[in-house]
């Protein structure tokens, strides 16, 4: 993970929404049951994934303390998104990009409790499109792989459909595991698909990735661009973490007048 001043103050942020969000749930919810919120088992992945979090910071070493600064104003990126995979009308007035890796816990939180109104309201409308970024963490051991069966699925039109079975399934991207996913898509040619996931295909594209995103003082996940749309070119504020959906609504409410 990056270990700027900017990754820390990401990683902090997140920390701090993940706790708020855990604890709510844990406190909430009793064992097997479900609300509108996030479940017992999200909260779970949510706290683990805080710890690891937290011992990475513990092992960086120890600094002063920043002197205070000025309130921060809204952080932008400027990014291409040609050749990425993109959900939604290409002409779309906004471009959202997700910054993700699929083992992460927040990733999921946000893919299962927000990302389908979102879908619903301004994809589908033709108000967005959204576009996905691979952005796998260090810490995360089957992350690398998962994001290479999303693209590998890409190759047959299939990545969306690969993308949510993945980051549904955060806590089981083992290969097997991944294979089993691949076998449940219809009209996925599997032996084509088993050759790229065993190979280094994509490597050297999804380290790319990571490297224009960590250069934008993007290093932790899920982080959004939310901008107007210039053909393949998004000039947008960063938005940091999991947030409700009434949250993403009235930034691009904003950014429509």
């Amino acid at each position: 993970m990056d270990k700027t001043k900017g990754g820390f103050l990401l990683l902090i942020s997140m920390i701090a929404l993940g706790a708020t969000m855990a604890a709510q749930s844990a406190t909430a919810i009793p064992a097997g049951a479900a609300e509108q919120g996030i479940t017992r088992k999200q909260a779970d992945e949510i706290l683990n994934e805080l710890r690891q979090i937290r011992q990475l910071l513990a092992a960086q070493p120890r600094q002063a303390a920043p002197a205070p600064q000025p309130a921060a104003q809204p952080q932008n990126a400027k990014l291409s998104i040609q050749g990425l995979s993109v959900l939604g009308r290409a002409d779309a007035p906004l471009t959202v990009i997700e910054f993700s890796d699929y083992q992460c816990a927040f990733c999921r939180a946000f893919h299962t409790n927000t990302f389908e109104q979102i879908k619903k309201d301004w994809i589908d409308t033709g108000k967005i499109r959204f576009v996905s970024w691979d952005l796998p963490l260090d810490f995360h051991s089957n992350a690398m792989g998962a994001a290479r069966a999303a693209l590998c699925a890409g190759e047959q039109n299939k990545f969306w459909e690969m993308r949510s079975l993945l980051i549904t399934n955060a806590t089981k991207l083992e290969p097997d595991a991944i294979l089993g996913y691949a076998k449940l898509l219809p009209q996925l040619d599997f032996e084509k698909f088993k050759a790229c996931e065993s190979s280094d295909r994509f490597q050297s594209e999804i380290k790319k990735s990571t490297e224009v995103a960590n250069a934008q003082g993007i290093s932790g996940t899920p982080t959004f661009v939310i901008g107007k749309s210039t053909g393949d070119i998004v000039d947008g504020q960063l938005f940091f973490g999991a947030q409700p959906y009434s949250a993403f609504e009235s930034k691009l409410t904003e950014l429509s007048k």
